[in-house]
């Protein structure tokens, strides 16, 4: 084979394209780079001319597959949904039977599934693989979560375990100090098989519903050391700092105590202080919170992490609100370090509740899809290089390593323990900020969860006499078997009817 054709080729040079074909060159291997737009294709390969790899500028899409080695591997990075579809076409036909194709997109799991049935009638592979990590994840080492057929896992590993992040074997701790042309070397991939067709898709939503889930808390926690305790910028930033030194350490904390610290060049203030309090979002959370709606499984931290996000979006209506409405304007009560501690005892405890609800959905859409998902490898590849990378991860692989069947975090002995520890905290962090106005819509919703959880009986038995009532959906009865129902009749003879 000729030593000038590409390993693989990559189309899409946006900013993430751009890192993952600089990832994937200092790692030795020859990338062949498409972009639609041939000026932005020369100018890259041009600015990066001594990638230990390689880099070649295709400026046609004939000439990009040519220059490819067989069987053929095609990362596409473009904007998911209809443009993906529309490289697609563009490339198959192109392509040599048992080529493939890698969506590296947020791309829905469902189209995906499509995608790879389209693609295997023509003979062709198709990998979904969620890419973590966001720009700097791209350069220097992001967490890979790939499905399709385990065959074209195979043809593909080699080159996504050396690009993935790496962490340490014994601690989990992230691996850094990555420069360009000089990758991390050793270490354990932050990549595996994830599972067949939409599997590595539908794990990536996931983790960026998680992620939405740990991003409000963290926010939340924010604002009730700023607002409900009072607390300067600067203490406030110390509490985040102190945090991340714990068993908090992650990532989001680590970059919310930097934001924490930065001033706004313009007014001095703290530069969270001058950014507008309206959210943007992308679709993976909503997503999220649909799946768990269809498959039935409650992941209410994360879906009022979603809706936060739509509140937020509602300024001018808040702003008005804000003048009509009114609440109270209390304090926390108590002794500022004590209160700094429960606030960081709820925020663990709420991120532990948030967990076990994303992995409880993927369980229920694994078993609907006949998907083998290894959650404690899952939890493994988001050790390092994913957004929602944290100390805390290696303690969820650890409750997998014990039990793989585990239906749900809060059972595992480690994770029981904690919740026992701080739940008095975490109770009274949610009661005074509500005695004070402070919105914690996903700290109490994630306390709700766990004591409807722990709850033997809860009052769906009278939700269902009411159903009952007025459409005849009938219910079961504590003292007979599971799976028979009856119905009463509230307004004629007053009798019970075996349904």
């Amino acid at each position: 084979m000729s030593k000038e054709l590409s390993d693989i080729g990559l189309i899409g040079l946006a900013v993430m394209g751009q890192n993952l074909a600089l990832n994937i060159a200092d790692h030795g291997f020859r990338i062949s780079v498409y972009n639609r737009t041939v000026s932005k294709t020369e100018e890259f390969v041009k600015k990066h001319p001594d990638t230990p790899g390689g880099l070649h500028a295709a400026l046609t899409l004939e000439d990009f597959v040519a220059s490819i080695q067989r069987p053929r591997k095609i990362i596409i990075l473009v904007q998911a949904g209809k443009a993906t579809d529309a490289v697609i076409d563009s490339l198959v036909p192109l392509l040599d039977k048992d080529d493939i194709i890698i969506d590296g997109g947020n791309a829905l799991w469902s189209d995906t599934i499509r995608r790879e049935k389209d693609l295997t009638a023509k003979n062709l592979r198709f990998i979904g693989s969620g890419v973590s990590g966001g720009e700097e994840g791209a350069r220097f080492g992001p967490s890979l979560m790939p499905g399709g057929a385990e065959s074209s896992w195979n043809e593909l590993a080699p080159i996504w375990n050396a690009i993935a992040a790496k962490v340490d074997g014994k601690t989990g701790k992230p691996l850094e100090g990555a420069t360009p042309g000089k990758p991390i070397v050793g270490g354990v991939p932050c990549t595996t098989y994830i599972g067949p067709n939409g599997a590595g898709h539908f794990v990536k939503m996931v983790h960026n519903g998680i992620e939405y889930g740990d991003m409000q808390l963290i926010c939340e926690a924010y604002n009730i050391l700023r607002h409900g305790l009072g607390l300067s910028i600067e203490e406030t930033q110390k509490a985040f700092a102190d945090w991340n030194a714990g068993d908090l350490d992650s990532f989001l904390i680590e970059i919310t105590a930097n934001i924490l610290a930065v001033k706004d060049p313009v007014t001095g203030a703290p530069i969270v202080d001058v950014i507008m309090d309206r959210a943007g979002q992308k679709g993976t959370g909503k997503w999220t919170v649909t799946d768990g709606l269809n498959a039935g499984i409650p992941i209410s931290t994360i879906s009022e992490a979603v809706f936060a996000r739509c509140i937020s979006a509602l300024k001018e209506e808040r702003v008005a609100a804000s003048k009509i409405l009114k609440g109270p304007q209390t304090r926390f009560p108590g002794d500022k370090q004590e209160l700094i501690a429960a606030v960081r005892d709820s925020l663990y405890a709420s991120k532990i509740c948030s967990y076990a609800q994303g992995f409880a959905l993927m369980r229920a859409v694994a078993a609907e899809q006949d998907w083998p998902l290894h959650f404690g490898e899952i939890a493994m590849i988001w050790r390092g290089g994913c957004i929602i990378r944290a100390r805390f991860l290696q303690r969820i692989k650890e409750a997998f390593d014990l039990d793989p069947a585990l239906p749900n975090l809060l059972l595992d002995p480690y994770f029981k323990d904690v919740i026992n520890r701080t739940q008095s905290n975490w109770r009274k962090i949610v009661s005074d900020a509500v005695l004070s106005g402070i919105p914690t819509p996903a700290f109490s919703a994630s306390l709700a969860y766990f004591d409807s959880y722990r709850s033997e009986r809860l009052p769906a038995n009278l939700l269902q006499a009411q159903r009952d009532y007025f459409g005849a959906h009938t219910y079961e009865r504590t003292d007979q078997p599971k799976g028979k129902f009856f119905h009463y009749d509230w307004v004629g003879d007053k009798k019970q009817h075996e349904a």
